[in-house]
C-alpha cells in the first residue's frame, strides 16, 4: 500500500495517462481499431469528443459528457477518443486543441464542429438539433442512411499508394531520406484484397498529415520476385518499414486504416524536427507555449556579460538537444536571460543567483519543479526523466497564477557590451570652494 501511495503522490506535476471514461459510463471509448466500425459504418448520429487526459478543460467536461451520454442513450451515440494516445484519429479529423467535439451525421466523412456550450443540457440540446436536421434530410431524400458506402467511395486515392518494382525500389525507397511502409502482396491473396482499401485510405491520409514525408508503397511479389527474395518474404501480405540507414523492420500492428495511420504518424514524429526553443520576449510567447503544452520547460540563462555569446550558445545547444530527445512529449521549450523576467524568476523561487537554472511548469495545475542537478545533458535528462514518470518534488507557482512578463528585445546573437559611461566636464567646477564656511 505504501509504494502505491507514494506513486500517487509523486504524480502531482505530470498527470498519469488514464482513460477518463470507463466501461460503466454510457460514453463509448473509440480507438483506431473500432472507429470505422462503430462510427463511420453506423446509421446513428454520433457526438465524439477528442480529448487528452492531461487537459484541464477535458477534465471539467468529463462529468457533463457522461450525463449527456446517459440522457441520450438509445437516441444519439456519444463517444470519446483519447487523441493524445491515438494521434492518428485526431489528425485525421483536424483536431488542433482539446477538447474538440465533432458531430458525425449524414456524411460521416465530413463531421461538423460542435460549437455549443459545455454543460450536459447544452450538449443534449445540440445533439437533438443535429438529430432533427438529420431526420429532415432523410425525409427529403438528401441522405442515404448509412455512411459506409460514402466512406468507401472516399476511402482514398489509389495513386497515393506508390507502385514499387525491381527497377525503382532502390531509388525511391533506399536512397530516399523519407520513411516508407511497404506492402508485399500477391494478387490471388484474400487477405491482401481485404487490406487493399485500408492501405489505400491510409496512404491518402498519411500523405496529407505528414506532408509527404511518410510513404505507403506496394510490391507485387509474384512479379518482382527479386525484391521478395531479397527481403525474405514468406507470406502475404507482409508489411515492412524502411528508414534511411537502418535495417528494414516488420510491421506488427493492426490492419485497419486507423492502425496503419497511427503507426505512420509515430514514424513521422520519430523523424520530425524538435520543438522550437523560443526566447521569452513577451507575455504571448509564454502564454501560448505553456497553455498549449503538457509541460513548459524554461531555462534561465546567465546574463550575456557573464558568459558571452559562446557560453550562451553552449547552454542553448544543451536545451535543443534535450528538446530533440523529448520531442514526442507535448512540451514547450523556452528560455530567458537572468534578470529579464524578474517576476517569473520570483514565482519559481530562482531569483538573483544560481544561473543557469531550469524549471518545468504545468500551467493547468499551476505547479512547477526545479532542476536540482547540473545544467548539462546528463543532469537535465535525469530531471526530465523523473518528471515523465510522475516523480520529483513540485511546488505551487508563486501567486497561483502565471506571472507578469515584460516585453524585451530579442538577443542579437552577439557578445554583450558594457554600457558606455557618460563623461563629465569638470573645468567649470570650483574645486577650491570652502564648504566649511557655508552659512546656515
Amino acid at each position: 500500500m505504501r509504494p502505491l501511495l507514494l506513486g500517487v503522490l509523486g504524480c502531482s506535476l505530470v498527470l498519469s495517462v488514464h482513460a477518463m471514461y470507463s466501461s460503466s459510463d454510457d460514453v463509448i471509448e473509440l480507438t483506431p481499431s473500432n472507429f470505422n466500425r462503430e462510427v463511420i459504418q453506423s446509421d446513428s448520429l454520433w457526438l465524439v469528443e477528442f480529448y487528452a487526459p492531461w487537459c484541464g478543460h477535458c477534465q471539467s467536461l468529463a462529468p457533463e459528457w457522461k450525463k449527456a451520454a446517459t440522457a441520450l442513450k438509445g437516441i444519439v451515440k456519444v463517444g470519446a477518443v483519447d487523441a493524445d494516445q491515438h494521434k492518428s484519429l485526431g489528425g485525421q479529423y483536424g483536431v488542433r486543441g482539446f477538447p474538440t467535439i465533432k458531430i458525425f451525421g449524414a456524411n460521416k466523412n465530413k463531421p461538423e464542429e460542435y460549437q455549443g456550450g459545455r454543460s450536459s443540457q447544452a450538449i443534449v440540446d445540440g445533439a437533438m438539433n443535429a438529430l432533427r436536421t438529420l431526420v429532415k434530410e432523410r425525409l427529403s431524400g438528401k441522405s442515404g442512411g448509412s455512411g459506409y458506402s460514402k466512406q468507401q467511395s472516399g476511402a482514398g486515392d489509389k495513386k497515393d499508394v506508390i507502385e514499387l518494382t525491381d527497377d525503382n525500389f532502390d531509388k525511391l525507397v533506399l536512397e530516399s531520406g523519407d520513411v516508407w511502409m511497404v506492402e508485399f502482396f500477391a494478387p490471388w491473396c484474400g487477405h491482401c484484397k481485404n487490406l487493399e482499401p485500408e492501405w489505400t485510405a491510409a496512404a491518402t491520409a498519411v500523405k496529407e498529415q505528414t506532408k509527404g514525408k511518410v510513404h505507403l508503397g506496394a510490391v507485387d511479389a509474384t512479379v518482382h520476385q527479386g525484391l521478395a527474395s531479397r527481403y525474405e518474404i514468406r507470406g502475404f501480405p507482409t508489411i515492412k518499414i524502411f528508414r534511411k540507414g537502418e535495417e528494414p523492420e516488420d510491421y506488427q500492428g493492426g490492419r485497419s486504416r486507423g492502425d496503419i495511420i497511427e503507426k505512420a504518424l509515430d514514424l513521422f514524429s520519430d523523424n520530425a524536427a524538435p520543438p522550437e526553443l523560443l526566447e521569452i520576449l513577451n507575455e504571448d510567447i509564454l502564454k501560448n507555449t505553456c497553455e498549449d503544452s503538457q509541460l513548459c520547460i524554461i531555462g534561465v540563462l546567465p546574463h550575456i556579460l557573464d558568459t558571452g555569446a559562446a557560453g550562451r550558445n553552449g547552454y542553448l545547444e544543451v536545451m535543443m538537444k534535450m528538446a530533440e530527445k523529448y520531442k514526442k512529449k507535448s512540451w514547450g521549450w523556452l528560455w530567458t536571460e537572468a534578470g529579464a523576467q524578474m517576476e517569473l524568476e520570483a514565482s519559481l523561487g530562482i531569483g538573483g543567483f544560481g544561473y543557469p537554472a531550469m524549471a518545468a511548469i504545468n500551467a493547468r495545475k499551476m505547479k512547477f519543479a526545479l532542476l536540482r542537478g547540473s545544467f548539462s545533458e546528463t543532469g537535465i535528462h535525469e530531471f526530465l526523466r523523473e518528471l515523465s514518470v510522475g516523480r520529483g518534488s513540485t511546488a505551487t507557482l508563486g501567486g497561483g497564477a502565471m506571472p507578469k512578463i515584460n516585453a524585451v528585445e530579442a538577443w542579437d546573437g552577439k557578445d554583450g557590451q558594457l554600457p558606455v559611461e557618460e563623461e563629465y566636464d569638470l573645468s567649470d567646477v570650483d574645486l577650491d570652494y570652502d564648504f566649511g564656511k557655508e552659512e546656515l
